[in-house]
């Protein structure tokens, strides 16, 4: 039983889904392990960069800096080194308690007492006390920290979470369970409304992009500084944590396996509003004194959350983050806070949806590149399928989410590359083979057609009708044997070109050349419907042109070079004639050989320019002609009707004398010869077709013909 052979169309489809299943698998090989992660990263900071904006709740948070400013002013104005006396912070939390500050976070670590002696801490943890809602800074660890078990003279956090047991039976238990831990000093500690983990773990390439909204020492809850400060100013805010998400009040955030929450960052460092710690403090003492602070305006930290931190380069509290190299780790605990208060952290896109979105998107880059054609449509497509990740990765990044970019990228560069492949090994080669193999006879136009249907190729040939051109130039025999073989070379090339230019151009398949002879035809090896039109504008034209040639050729030779032309149509055999591997592309039968019948007879009539009846009763009228015999030609029984086509221009400048013409081959036809040769005797001098038939006439008058059909017998080519 015969299968049903598959549709060019249909074998481009199944090329391209091949293509793009050999893309995604290479890209899912790639990318499930994380071999692909690097370069993820660096492309998720781009988008980062490329998009971070502020948000409603970047606002409703302030930032105190001690910065290089405050370290010199301290140092020129007090004469304080570092560290400073911890009563200068106790200046800080009075004035954000001055301005009614929501809570304070203080991203600082004081883990030892001070060097200004025991008054010192006291009198910095009486201003916590005395202070808004104060979140203080501890350090949970794997390796470092003084404890391994909470201190007794600290209070326990008391922080619940439902869920919590659940989630710890779980892959993440070990991530966010410490067995280390650094304390404030007992005056700090006891004096906090919330201790805040202030540890942070950067990504593998050490650039933060992350944070744990919480961590375990000892059974105890410890929230980072972002959660502390929303727990410290609203006490008893419910806490759940499922699979994959820690709600907050009963706002979700999206975390991993590991507990981290990807950070929505909101822009480059000084994105929060920030002031300098020693113009918090100058404020603070001027307000005291009653003379005007450096930081003048009501409620600048009314109802905010304010963090307090060290961004001075030699304090060492600068990270690398995807909107800046250098971004200090408060602004990073800032930006948690901030994405907690608007509920925006970034979510993340499951394996399921992105390999079945990059799936989609290969299948339909390998489709689509397989089904176009040309080398600037294959461009387009190339440039649309590897710039639509990038745009579906940023809008999905204005959406909140991170959609993995270089799995994507991945996938459609190896679909694309073996797109490529595939087309180079099949239709590639197939269409180089196509314009090698034709390119001489057909113009480039007619080759990128039939390069869209390669099937009609195939070796073997079709009966179809066609139109047929053949030429010859007269006595070139004689013209070539008094040139030298550069000369003769140059003026066939010139003179083939011109020819074959026109051909091309009406859309014509060049067969061969034959010395200076050419052989072409038309309606193969596509379809055209006015082939014959075509073939006749074609053969007046090539005559034009050589006219307009002809002194330049005179000049090179010395003689005036003309051109006899044979046009007829009818069915044909045309195809690929040849073996498998060598091949000519032409055309055989009858009407084939009339056409080059019909050349020679111009030697008759002193005409340049014939075309059969045949050709003429398809042109409706396109172009004028004149009747010029009925001829029978060597090997065919019936005589043949030609004509003399000519351009519009041409016939109506002839029209008294073709129509005598007309009259006298009346006569000439039903065997008046005396009438007929009377009436070809004027016309003689100036119509060679004339002349000879003048001259046909006598020689009847003569001898009278018996049994005449009015046929002009033709015995040679």
């Amino acid at each position: 039983m015969r299968t049903a052979a598959l549709s060019p169309a249909a074998k481009k489809a199944l090329q391209g889904l091949g293509a793009g299943l050999i893309g995604f698998a290479v890209a899912s090989i790639l990318w499930l392990p994380g071999w692909l992660e690097r370069w993820e990263l660096k492309t998720w900071d781009w988008r980062v960069h490329l998009l971070a904006r502020p948000a409603p709740a970047t606002d409703r948070i302030r930032l105190i800096l001690l910065d290089q400013e405050s370290l010199d002013w301290g140092k020129r104005e007090n004469g304080l080194g570092w560290p400073w006396p911890r009563e200068m912070y106790g200046l800080i939390l009075d004035y954000c308690r001055r301005q009614e500050a929501k809570a304070v976070i203080f991203d600082v670590l004081y883990t030892e007492p001070s060097t200004y002696g025991v008054e010192d801490d006291v009198a910095f943890g009486k201003a916590i006390r005395n202070g808004p809602p104060f979140v203080g800074a501890l350090f949970l660890s794997r390796t470092a920290g003084t404890e391994s078990r909470w201190p007794t003279a600290i209070p326990d956090t008391h922080i619940e979470i439902r869920g919590l047991d659940g989630w710890l039976k779980g892959p993440g238990a070990t991530e966010i369970t410490f067995p280390r831990a650094a304390f404030p000093v007992p005056e700090v500690a006891a004096a906090s409304r919330i201790l805040a983990d202030t540890h942070l773990n950067p990504d593998r390439d050490n650039v933060y992009r992350r944070v744990k909204l919480l961590g375990l020492f000892d059974g105890q809850v410890l929230p980072t500084p972002a959660l502390g400060a929303l727990l410290a100013a609203k006490p008893g805010t419910r806490l759940s944590l499922s699979r994959d998400a820690l709600s907050v009040a009963g706002r979700p955030i999206p975390i991993d396996v590991s507990g981290n929450a990807i950070l929505n960052f909101r822009g480059p460092s000084g994105t929060h509003r920030a002031y300098s710690a020693a113009a918090v403090i100058q404020s603070e003492l001027r307000i005291r004194q009653g003379e005007t602070p450096p930081i003048a305006g009501e409620g600048l930290f009314k109802d905010r959350y304010v963090f307090f931190g060290f961004t001075a380069p030699g304090l060492f509290d600068l990270r690398p983050a995807p909107v800046s190299g250098v971004y200090p780790g408060v602004e990073i605990h800032a930006t948690s806070l901030d994405n907690l208060l608007a509920g925006d952290f970034m979510r993340p896109v499951h394996d399921g949806p992105v390999l079945a979105l990059t799936l989609l998107l290969v299948l339909l880059a390998g489709i689509l590149t397989a089904r176009v054609t040309g080398i600037l449509k294959g461009l387009l497509v190339y440039g649309i399928f590897l710039v639509l990740p990038v745009l579906t990765t940023l809008a999905a990044y204005t959406a909140g989410f991170w959609l993995p970019l270089v799995v994507q990228e991945t996938a459609v560069v190896v679909t694309l590359f073996c797109a490529g492949v595939i087309y180079y090994t099949t239709e590639g080669r197939q269409k180089l083979f196509i314009k090698n193999a034709f390119k001489q006879y057909l113009s480039p136009a007619v080759i990128e057609e039939l390069i869209r249907y390669p099937d009609r190729l195939k070796l073997g040939g079709e009966r179809r009708p066609l139109s047929i051109f053949f030429s010859d130039l007269e006595g070139f025999t004689g013209i070539s044997e008094g040139l030298e073989p550069e000369a003769l070379t140059a003026l066939l090339n010139d003179y083939l070109s011109a020819m074959t230019d026109i051909i091309h151009e009406e859309g014509g398949t060049v067969d061969k050349y034959e010395g200076d002879a050419i052989i072409a035809f038309w309606n193969a090896p596509l379809p055209q419907e006015d082939h014959a039109v075509r073939c006749v504008r074609a053969a007046l034209r090539c005559q034009a042109k050589l006219s307009e040639l002809r002194p330049l050729f005179r000049e090179r030779i010395g003689k005036d070079l003309w051109m006899r032309i044979g046009l007829n149509s009818g069915p044909a055999v045309v195809g690929n004639m040849g073996s498998h591997t060598r091949f000519d592309y032409t055309i055989l039968g009858d009407a084939v050989n009339l056409a080059s019948r019909l050349e020679g007879i111009n030697k008759q009539f002193g005409t340049y320019t014939i075309c059969s009846r045949a050709t003429l009763e398809l042109l409706g009228g396109a172009f004028p002609s004149r009747e010029l015999s009925r001829v029978s030609v060597v090997g065919r029984k019936e005589a043949v009707v030609i004509h003399e086509p000519m351009f519009p221009a041409e016939y109506e400048a002839r029209r008294e004398d073709l129509a005598l013409f007309a009259l006298g081959l009346t006569a000439f036809y039903e065997g008046r010869f005396a009438e007929a040769e009377s009436l070809f005797a004027p016309l003689a001098e100036k119509d060679p077709a004339a002349r000879a038939y003048l001259e046909k006439c006598r020689s009847l008058v003569m001898q009278p013909p018996e049994a005449w059909q009015g046929v002009w017998a033709v015995t040679t080519k």
